[in-house]
């Protein structure tokens, strides 16, 4: 499985510092050793910035993808989504919707595949629905707004820059690398920090 992480300048660090920490460093997954590959992909090889300022090398350009049945394209915000200069990677990551593939878009990433008509025949959200509307004049998918931290239709998964965990908890549902049990206790943890969700955790994992 890879997991393929489109990387752009002024990337938003926070919106996937939750999942790629735990898809990196495997410590909750029910396998290991299940194959799961982070691939950074960038609009070209050159090295970008993300908001933090952590310098990042792409490992391929999004030319290069090519997504197998179990892949995910993960789209992170960034100031970039709505410049002429994404409008090729949007039409890729929108052809990867229809096509069936798995693609989860979180924050200014949700505006792009507006923008791109990625989200008018699926439920989705955003950071708003009423900037979307004044941002993307083509968007018409107003009526398949929802009013959620993150919200999963299908192979898609969209969520709210103000909700990075949501969005991680969604995905990881999603990609089956880890115990629904394991998930759900971890999602509880982080959200509620209480104790016992620490132990429901570690004891999902034994």
């Amino acid at each position: 499985m890879k997991i393929y992480l489109v990387v752009m300048n002024t990337l938003a660090d926070w919106e996937i510092a939750y999942l790629t920490a735990e898809l990196h460093s495997k410590r909750m997954m029910a396998d290991p050793a299940a194959p799961c590959e982070i691939v950074k992909v960038g609009l070209t090889p050159e090295p970008i910035a993300t908001m933090g300022g952590i310098a990042i090398t792409p490992d391929v350009t999004f030319d290069a993808v090519r997504m197998q049945a179990d892949d995910l394209l993960l789209l992170p915000g960034s100031d970039l989504w709505q410049t002429p200069e994404a409008a090729a990677l949007l039409a890729f990551a929108k052809d990867m919707v229809v096509q069936g593939y798995r693609v989860a878009a979180i924050c200014g990433a949700t505006i792009g595949l507006a923008q791109a008509g990625a989200l008018d025949d699926r439920q989705h959200t955003s950071n708003d629905k009423g900037y979307l509307k004044t941002v993307c004049p083509g968007y018409t998918g107003e009526q398949r707004y929802v009013e959620a931290p993150a919200v999963r239709d299908g192979n898609l998964i969209t969520a709210s820059g103000l909700a990075p965990l949501e969005f991680s908890y969604e995905v990881m549902k999603m990609l089956g690398l880890f115990r629904p049990e394991t998930v759900d206790a971890w999602f509880k943890l982080y959200s509620t920090r209480e104790p016992k969700y620490y132990d429901a955790l570690v004891a999902s994992m034994s």
